[in-house]
């Protein structure tokens, strides 16, 4: 018979599923990462179509049967974040998010700071300011939201020292698999880094997702950083983000 449970989510990603209804991956505070089916939901008369957009903050009724995609029952809104659906650039940065926890917490595993970054994330890109025709893949809170990812998921790249000697200064590369930065002596490394690069990845990592855009990312420095958020995933989870490539 199934049970029906009740959850607070953010819808990450969802696609058509016959004529009416749509499959909605979405992340749970208590349970991590849940499939679901959202029967009707395209219909005119949907009781909670528009409720359930990606990057919505929502809390659902699911009901847990036998196969391995739940059924939503019922969902109310916390928060549409309909301003940063609204805005090109916003969704843009928005999905590029969504995508990276898509990829990096793919279990029903519950990760209570992961959803706790979510949420902040969203909350932030609501207001950050449009920057078109900027990549969105470049603005700062887009990696330091991935940056943070990598951090929870324990793939956080090590740039305070040599991986390969110990040294402080000189720090000139990332070697993907050694997880770290590399001085000019031990080789140049996978990816190039620069010193605006690393400063920009520790300013990001050190400080809150709230003032991502305060901490005076320069292009070089966000093109560097997004160069290692890259090769992390390339690496440690076998990916590349679509969303990136935009």
């Amino acid at each position: 018979m199934g049970r029906t449970s009740k959850t607070e989510a953010v819808v990450l990603r969802s696609f058509r599923l016959g004529e009416a209804d749509r499959v909605l991956h979405v992340y749970t505070a208590d349970r991590g990462r849940v499939g679901a089916v959202a029967k009707g939901i395209r219909r005119t008369k949907s009781r909670f179509g528009a409720r359930l957009e990606p990057l919505s903050h929502v809390e659902l009724m699911l009901h847990h049967g036998s196969g391995e995609l739940q059924t939503v029952t019922g969902a109310s809104l916390i928060c549409s974040h309909h301003e940063a659906r609204e805005d090109p650039y916003r969704l843009a940065v928005g999905l590029v998010g969504a995508e990276a926890m898509l990829r990096l917490y793919t279990e029903q595993e519950s990760n209570e700071r992961a959803f706790t970054a979510l949420t902040r994330f969203l909350d932030r890109l609501d207001a950050i300011p449009s920057r078109a025709p900027a990549r969105p893949a470049l603005d700062p809170l887009a990696l330091s939201f991935q940056l943070k990812l990598l951090w929870l998921s324990g793939y956080l790249p090590h740039l305070d020292t040599c991986v390969e000697c110990g040294a402080v200064e000189g720090l000139v590369g990332y070697l993907p698999s050694a997880g770290g930065a590399v001085c000019h002596a031990c080789g140049p490394g996978r990816v190039s880094l620069s010193a605006e690069g690393l400063r920009g990845i520790r300013v990001l990592l050190s400080t809150p997702l709230a003032d991502a855009h305060d901490g005076g990312l320069t292009d070089l420095g966000g093109r560097d950083a997004l160069a290692v958020v890259t090769a992390s995933y390339e690496y440690s989870g076998g990916f590349r983000l679509r969303t990136l490539s935009a």
